[in-house]
């Protein structure tokens, strides 16, 4: 494979031409016809690895593990992209071969330190691209630049033929402008790999969370004086109950702590460890502040080591409490449908000790800073680009970044969704919905987003088609039941012509009655059926207050489903609005009558 260096910035090596595995794969594997780009810390056959230091520049015989999986999965290899020198950072200006500016605005960084493939993802050079994940950089470039980062499972991915940044924590990680081409490059990457020591036979949760699912939300959150930021998470989280999710506040000091220990303990020897030799013979040709931070990992001993990674256990034993199922992904029961509160309502005031908790949210980045910012202050800076991720790996999560609003300053702002280990599936399904739910357009592109595409590793869990004749209509009061459940409209529809609506009097909002009264008797009645999940339908029939219920509705089509019915006794002197033919008509003529 040959090869071709570029210019400063996002590429450091372009394949000329694109690789591929064979013409068949090309044309006919799951991937056919997707193109993508390698950070430049993991391997390529016949390109240049440097990790962004030319003095280490290597040309491999073969291409990791990974790369190999996808070109055989048929997609074409673009070439090498920039990156934080040696994986060392979140924001992309650590690279002799230049900053990468972010795809919105050029005198901001991308983040990092997988920045280049973000860039490149972003801008629609590649379908998607391969970082690496240590500390959020398969997440913070994402956030930044309006695309998904899925970081998977640590081990669900080998990381054979990667350059290690901390090896016992690294993940190679995935950008796209979907979730759902994040989950297509998923399943054909992930395998269990026997001569990567890291590598893990996972088992990922299979079923989604509850239609009603609980996600936490630090009760303290940081994002250094950017309002816009602190906007547009108050906004993620207004969408996610919108979504049926209950928010959970959560004492965030556990990670907090877990996030400090990553450069500011022992652990910062593993980074020493990654390139020992080379570091101890070249060290005048790595970068500041790259040089300094793997410098401070040869003054650490082996008691050192132990004693932060027991003070990591312990921490993580204190923040695992904060879950509804075990750490390790298995479920200890099916969660059970959980009415939402109000919209807009505060997050509950519990912390992270039996908080119960399906899913944890956090802004990706607290805040954008530029590229001259950065430069003047790039220690400080860059650690506040990791609050909301440095933790993860080290804690065994999983995590997906989603794009969740372009700010009115242009700049794109990002959620991450955090769940245990084998959560990855989960987090891909919830994180599928929001993104599509926010109207975004992919990354800078601004193609629209395609149709969402179902999550092949969940069950599709079982579901009831429920009937609504009055204030659970689409745009109606009480409609978030329903939502807020999961329901999905299945479409319009009409009773058979045995059933007469009326108008009860003195309900609050506004109710009709739905009585049967048999053949010839009735009217065709106006509906919407949607589809429930089961585990949810019992809260929601709960929710139904006398004299109304829940029965068996014949529709015009001779089909059957469950709808709302109404006690006769209750309808005595109610008005009979039959001739209208449906709630909605009958409220649109109180509104004419009322002008």
């Amino acid at each position: 494979m040959g090869g071709t260096v570029l210019a400063p910035q996002a590429w450091i090596c372009r394949a000329t031409p694109p690789a591929t595995a064979s013409a068949q794969a090309a044309s006919a594997g799951p991937l056919a016809g997707l193109t993508f780009a390698a950070k430049d810390n993991i391997d390529a056959a016949g390109l240049p690895t440097t990790a962004g230091c030319s003095a280490f520049a290597y040309i491999p015989p073969a291409s990791a593990f990974v790369v190999q999986k996808l070109l055989d999965a048929g997609a074409s290899l673009l070439g090498k992209t920039n990156l934080d020198q040696f994986a060392c950072g979140l924001n992309g200006t650590r690279s002799p071969f230049g900053a990468v500016p972010n795809a919105f605005h050029p005198a901001y960084v991308s983040g990092g330190s997988s920045s280049g493939s973000a860039y490149v993802v972003a801008t629609g050079q590649a379908d998607f691209s391969l970082g690496t994940d240590t500390a959020g950089s398969g997440r913070v470039p994402a956030g930044l630049n309006n695309i998904v980062g899925l970081k998977p499972s640590r081990g669900l991915i080998s990381a054979r033929g990667v350059v290690p940044a901390a090896q016992s924590v690294d993940c190679v990680s995935i950008f796209a402008r979907t979730v759902a081409t994040a989950v297509q490059v998923l399943e054909n990457a992930m395998a269990h790999d026997a001569l990567d020591p890291y590598s893990r036979r996972l088992v990922l949760a299979s079923e989604p969370f509850a239609p009603a699912f609980r996600f936490g939300v630090p009760a303290t959150l940081e994002f250094y004086g950017d309002r816009a930021a602190e906007a547009a998470f108050a906004q993620a989280v207004d969408r996610l109950q919108s979504l049926g999710g209950i928010p959970v506040a959560i004492d965030f000091a556990p990670l907090a702590q877990v996030a400090a220990l990553l450069y500011e303990s022992a652990l910062v020897a593993e980074r020493y460890t990654a390139i020992r030799s080379f570091f101890d013979a070249h060290e005048a040709e790595v970068v500041e502040p790259v040089r300094s931070i793997i410098a401070a990992g040869r003054k650490y001993s082996a008691a050192d080591l132990y004693e932060v990674q027991t003070e990591v256990k312990r921490l993580g034993q204190q923040a695992d409490a904060m879950w509804s199922c075990s750490a390790d992904g298995r479920s200890e029961g099916p969660p059970q449908a959980r009415p939402a509160p109000p919209r807009g309502s505060e997050p509950h005031a519990v912390g992270s000790v039996g908080a119960n908790i399906d899913v944890l949210v956090v802004p990706t980045a607290p805040t954008h800073y530029t590229i001259a910012q950065m430069q003047r202050d790039p220690v400080v800076l860059n650690r506040r680009l990791g609050a909301y991720t440095n933790f993860v790996n080290l804690l065994d999560y999983a995590a997906l970044s989603v794009p969740s609003a372009v700010r009115a300053d242009g700049l794109p702002f990002g959620i991450t969704l955090i769940g245990p280990c084998g959560s990855d599936w989960q987090l891909a399904d919830l994180g599928q919905r929001y993104h599509h739910a926010t109207g975004l357009t992919q990354g800078a592109t601004g193609l629209p987003l395609p149709a969402m595409r179902a999550i092949a590793g969940l069950r599709k869990p079982a579901t009831v088609r429920v009937a609504v004749v009055g204030a659970h209509l689409s745009g109606m009061p009480l409609n978030t039941q329903l939502t807020e459940r999961g329901a999905v409209l299945a479409g319009p529809a009409e009773t058979a012509p045995d059933y007469r609506l009326f108008a009860l009097p003195g309900t609050t909002p506004p109710k009709p009655g739905l009585l049967r009264v048999g053949a010839g008797r009735g009217a065709c009645i106006a509906l919407e059926v949607w589809e429930m999940p089961l585990a949810a339908y019992g809260s929601f029939v709960a929710l139904i207050p006398a004299p109304l219920g829940i029965g068996t509705l014949a529709l015009r089509d001779g089909s059957t489903v469950q709808g709302f019915v109404c006690e006769p006794e209750a309808l005595h002197g109610a008005l009979d609005i039959s001739h209208l033919g449906g709630w909605r008509a009958y409220m649109t003529s109180l509104k004419t009558a009322a002008a």
